[in-house]
């Protein structure tokens, strides 16, 4: 299980405000603790790069992007309130009456999310649905001058909110996704680091992964790292909580252990040698099928350079894109292990064209 040391520097990686496109406060983050046992380089990407065993081969990369969803200011009006647009994947409603964080010019400010109150709502209104452009920011400002002192078009934001240990071994958080997804990665490689195998490891902290319709910096990452194998370590669905089905998402769940993906993008080899790890550590997982993409690093990873062959592992996550995402620490710990046991697993007999 993870030291003391290791859930303080995921608290503080989770707290960082970091949205996508202004990635580099958490980067430092992760990037500095990273120094403590790898070699550790950043790109113009904006992604966080640390490398052990480095006269190893084939080169295999673990990449979790270290982004999340925010909000950036688009307009501040006369009377000094601000109106954002999203970065990333909103659903309107969690923003109602949130208390956000910006990155100001001259350090943080805090604005609350205002909307009409429903005692003046039409009738027909108070049952529709909330849309962006029916919020506003109120950072306590009277004058347009006055907010553009501390706040400027273009500053982004994010949930005014903090890590929380919940009972169970569960942690909440407004970052997980996939702030996790980081921080497994170089767990993984400490763990490998300790007892390396033959294999030449670079975990990644990616950026822009929550807009990267294009690859984002999975894709600068992969040209830069030139891996023969990568995994890609994020989120997804918990299906134990009401109103989901799982015969549409399948059965990941909280405490189940990680989730591999199988199919679309995904390396046969990968997968197998994945499924394999976990069958002979007594690693508890479930599989997740994929038959078109993973909207995930692992899409533009797999095309990189002459092509990489790709895994997806992803963390079960109740309440994605909201102000408390909800992971196990226990499926952190186990996916953690996976990855640095598939890494001792690999070496220069491993054929990634076998499929």
């Amino acid at each position: 299980m993870f030291s003391d040391d290791s859930i303080t520097f995921l608290k503080k990686l989770l707290d960082t405000p970091g949205p996508s496109g202004f990635e580099s406060a958490p980067a430092k983050v992760w990037r500095a603790e990273a120094s403590k046992f790898a070699k550790v380089r950043s790109d113009v990407a904006g992604n966080s790069i640390a490398e052990v065993n480095p006269t190893g081969s084939p080169t295999i990369m673990l990449a979790g992007h270290i982004d999340e969803i925010g909000v950036i200011v688009t307009y501040i009006d006369d009377e000094g309130y601000a109106y954002i647009s999203p970065i990333g994947g909103w659903d309107p409603q969690v923003l109602v009456a949130q208390r956000l964080r910006f990155l100001g010019r001259k350090g943080d400010v805090f604005g609350v999310v205002g909307k009409k109150p429903i005692h003046l709502m039409k009738t027909e209104d108070r049952d529709k649905a909330s849309k962006m452009t029916d919020l506003w920011v109120d950072i306590g400002a009277k004058t347009k001058k006055e907010a553009q002192e501390h706040l400027s078009v273009g500053d982004p934001g994010v949930i005014d909110s903090r890590a929380m240990d919940f009972p169970n071994g569960l942690i909440v958080s407004r970052s997980i996704d996939n702030r996790i997804g980081a921080f497994v990665v170089l767990e993984a490689l400490q763990r490998y680091a300790a007892n390396p195998g033959k294999a030449h490891v670079v975990a990644v902290a990616t950026t822009q992964e929550e807009i990267g319709y294009r690859g984002g910096g999975a894709g600068v990452g992969a040209s830069h790292v030139n891996p023969k194998m990568a995994i890609v370590v994020d989120v997804t669905f918990a299906i134990d909580h009401p109103q989901v089905e799982k015969k549409e998402l399948g059965e990941a769940k909280l405490d189940g252990g990680p989730v591999l993906a199988r199919g679309s993008v995904i390396s046969p080899v990968v997968f197998n040698l994945l499924r394999r790890i976990a069958e002979e550590k007594e690693i508890p997982f479930s599989v997740q099928a994929s038959g078109l993409y993973t909207s995930t690093d692992a899409d533009a990873i797999h095309i990189a350079r002459e092509g990489v062959a790709t895994g997806l592992v992803s963390v079960p996550n109740r309440y994605m894109h909201s102000p408390n995402e909800m992971v196990s620490l226990a499926d952190l710990d186990r996916t953690a292990t996976l990855l640095a046991e598939a890494c001792r697993a690999v070496d220069n007999d491993t054929d990634f064209t076998d499929r």
